[in-house]
């Protein structure tokens, strides 16, 4: 999460492998190109992105946590303008690793929530 929170993209998709299988942000699951796509848009939407962890279980091939996305809408989101607000995403995530490479993600972000931050009058 060191290289998320320092804004480093790249950095943080060295963690995946190559046959990355990410589930639950689309209908059909992510493969690498796709997952750095979709957080390319992140990125590009939020500023001072940061990632909080709550709590964290683990056992020899499987690390999942509770998290909360942190960040500013400082540029479009979902075709929303940026706003400016700060915006908090909660979510939960199941990763699983081949050595030190995730080659399977399974998560839940509440999108619904920062929309509607978003757009409140």
């Amino acid at each position: 999460m060191a290289a998320w929170n320092a804004g480093d993209l790249d950095g943080y998709l060295d963690l995946y492998d190559e046959r990355i299988r990410l589930h639950g942000y689309s209908d059909a699951p992510m493969g690498k190109g796709e997952v750095g796509a979709f957080y390319r848009g992140i990125f590009d939407a939020l500023s001072d992105i940061e990632l909080e962890i709550h709590e964290v279980v683990e056992d020899e091939t499987k690390l999942g946590c509770r998290f909360t996305m942190h960040g500013t809408h400082s540029g479009e989101l979902a075709g929303i303008p940026a706003t400016g607000r700060r915006v908090r995403q909660p979510g939960f995530t199941i990763l699983r690793f081949e050595g030190d490479r995730v080659i399977e993600r399974y998560s839940i972000a509440d999108f619904a929530t920062v929309v509607a931050q978003i757009t409140a009058p």
